[in-house]
């Protein structure tokens, strides 16, 4: 049996221990890299490590001691634990534990104030961003304190508009809001709740929480269609442009947001809140399950909004995160989003369509067919974002952004994990370990560095 809570041991540690048994020097650089210049109060911020050590040899000293030794027997007992204790298949452990080295990389900060801040790769994009932050929960589940720091100091506190209940969806660093962001967000802070001994987080966070689900029905209600658990204004998004119309997987994690809502409402006593949240959430998840699945099809696809055809839009394309919201509902233990039936027939369907021998030559012909990024080469197997197996890529790109549209035709890791971990979640075993193990394939060690996943910059948000 695992023990209920792994050994609170940090990979940079362990490093540490080995660098001083071969006689490498440790470091004290406990002001952080301009490149952080955003966080707020940035001239005295401060590493977390300041708070135990005064300089470089007062780390060598405590690690060369019986801290280290300490800090190496519980790795040990760490890696009993996760490898020889479990009937899985050794290449899945490993696969899904190494994006979690990526806290051990520049990507990753942990400040004096004990927040957690993160930017989405080494030196990329900053403000722990929520929309892609919102596909990590390796860091969540081994170390629940930091993503509560996040919340709480963070996304509650220097991004926080007390006056609207916005979140910026880069925190301080920008303080527009995201759909698939604020959703996402709001659905970790329930996860928090969940990976906390007792209440006492989920009641200190309540007040500013309810405004910022407040904000989103609000949102929904300026649509021009009364609040309707639908979201079909302005919707901001991780894939960097402004989308409308009605979303499969932005109103998808909508409603498990309002299904997360009812439960924190209903924990603190906020029954009035939580009725109101049932209600949109149903009415959300009847629209999805009645209008937005494609019976002929077989998945859900987005309406598009004859106000903004200009838009990038996915239409009828079959696209990867449809089913977002689900696998959070899954995961969070909430009531359904997406009907059972329905979601095993898309889920098979993006597999179907999606996961692809080449998705490298699919680009090229079948695909956007727009400037992207090279996440995978040609022959390497992997699941690109969306597939037009009816047709409609003629007008998906709109007037976007070409750089951006082309994201359409690129394999993300942070999705293709979404996509496996809800297809096992669903019951569908075999098809979660191939995706899993395509990406495992494509960081071989024989090829790339297998704790290095790249999107955007080097050693892309844990996962």
């Amino acid at each position: 049996m695992a023990p209920s809570r792994p050994p609170s041991v940090c990979l940079s540690t362990c490093v540490r221990v080995r660098l001083v048994r071969s006689g490498s020097p440790s470091w004290f650089f406990p002001k952080p890299s301009p490149f952080f210049s955003a966080v707020q109060d940035y001239s005295s911020v401060r590493k977390h490590y300041q708070n135990d050590f005064s300089s470089a040899s007062k780390v060598i000293a405590r690690v060369a001691g019986s801290a280290g030794a300490a800090a190496l027997a519980a790795t040990r007992l760490w890696e009993t634990t996760w490898y020889a204790d479990s009937t899985l298949p050794h290449w899945f452990l490993e696969r899904t534990l190494a994006p979690a080295s990526t806290l051990a990389t520049m990507t990753c900060q942990y400040f004096a104030n004990g927040r957690f801040y993160a930017e989405e790769g080494i030196y990329s994009c900053d403000g722990t961003c929520q929309h892609v932050w919102g596909y990590a929960q390796s860091v969540a589940r081994l170390f629940p304190e930091l993503e509560r720091s996040a919340r709480e100091i963070g996304d509650l506190g220097t991004g926080f508009d007390p006056a609207t209940g916005q979140m910026g969806f880069r925190q301080e660093a920008d303080r527009t809001w995201a759909a698939d962001g604020q959703s996402g967000t709001i659905l970790r802070i329930y996860r928090e709740h969940l990976m906390s001994v007792d209440d006492s987080f989920l009641r200190r966070v309540w007040p500013r929480t309810k405004l910022a689900i407040q904000f989103l029905i609000n949102q929904d209600a300026a649509d021009g269609h009364g609040a309707d658990g639908v979201l079909e204004g302005r919707q901001h998004n991780t894939l960097d442009q402004d989308w409308y119309g009605e979303i499969p997987w932005l109103t998808g994690l909508y409603v498990a947001m309002l299904r997360a809502a009812v439960a924190m409402a209903g924990e603190v006593g906020d029954s009035a809140f939580a009725a109101t949240c049932q209600a949109l959430a149903d009415r959300g998840s009847g629209y999805l399950n009645d209008s937005l699945w494609n019976g002929t099809y077989g998945y859900f696809e987005q309406k598009l909004d004859r106000a903004h055809l200009s838009a990038t839009n996915s239409n009828r394309g079959c696209f990867i995160d449809q089913l977002f919201g689900q696998n959070y509902a899954l995961q969070l233990g909430l009531p359904r989003v997406f009907d059972k039936t329905k979601t095993d027939t898309a889920l098979a369907n993006i597999y179907r369509n999606n996961f692809l021998p080449d998705p490298a030559a699919y680009a090229r012909t079948k695909g956007i067919k727009g400037p992207r990024r090279i996440y995978n080469e040609d022959g390497e197997p992997g699941t690109i974002m969306c597939t037009w197996p009816y047709g409609g890529n003629d007008i998906a790109p709109g007037a976007g952004v070409p750089g951006l549209v082309g994201y359409f035709d690129e394999v993300w890791t942070g999705q293709e994990y979404q996509l496996a971990a809800h297809l096992i979640g669903e019951g569908m075993i075999t098809q979660g370990l191939a995706v899993i193990r395509a990406i495992h394939d494509r960081y071989s060690a024989s090829k790339r560095n297998p704790y290095n996943e790249i999107e955007c910059s080097d050693h892309y948000s844990a996962r």
